[in-house]
C-alpha cells in the first residue's frame, strides 16, 4: 500500500474518531439511555447515519462509483431471510449494552486511555474470527 493512501485511511479513521467522540456516541452513558428509551440522542445519530449510508449506497450503485484503487464497487443485494439478521442484531445488541459500545468505540476508548476496552478488543476478534471459521456451517 502507497503512503499515501496510507495517510488518507488514518485521516478519515482519526476524523472519525473526533465526530463520534464530539457527538458523544462513545459515552457509556449515552448508550444506557438510549437503551432505556431515556434520550432520543443515539437514536438521531443512528437514524443519520443509517439515512447517510442509503443515500451513498444508491449514489454508489447509480454512478458507478470507483474505490481508491480505481475498481468499480460492486454492492451485492442483500440476501432474503430474516432470522440471520435477528439473531445477529441481538448477539450484537447484547455485547453492546453489555460492554457500552459498539465496534469503532472501542478503538476511540482505548485511544482516550479506557484500556480495559482491549478486553472487549480482544474478545470481539475472537468472535469474528469464530465466525469467519464456522459461517459456512450456519443456515442461510
Amino acid at each position: 500500500m502507497k503512503v499515501g493512501k496510507t495517510l488518507i485511511y488514518l485521516f478519515l479513521g482519526i476524523l472519525f474518531g473526533i465526530v463520534l467522540s464530539k457527538s458523544e456516541a462513545i459515552s457509556w452513558f449515552r448508550i444506557q439511555e438510549m437503551f432505556r428509551f431515556e434520550s432520543f440522542h443515539m437514536y438521531g445519530l443512528i437514524g443519520s447515519a443509517v439515512a447517510t449510508g442509503a443515500i451513498l449506497v444508491q449514489v454508489i450503485k447509480r454512478f458507478n462509483i470507483k474505490d481508491i484503487s480505481g475498481q468499480p464497487i460492486v454492492i451485492p443485494d442483500k440476501q432474503k431471510g430474516i432470522w440471520r439478521y435477528l439473531l445477529g442484531g441481538t448477539f450484537f445488541g447484547m455485547g453492546w449494552v453489555l460492554v457500552g459500545g459498539c465496534t469503532a468505540p472501542i478503538f476511540i476508548l482505548i485511544g482516550y486511555g479506557q484500556y480495559s476496552m482491549a478486553i472487549v478488543l480482544f474478545f470481539a476478534l475472537l468472535g469474528t474470527f469464530i465466525y469467519g471459521k464456522y459461517k459456512q456451517h450456519l443456515p442461510h
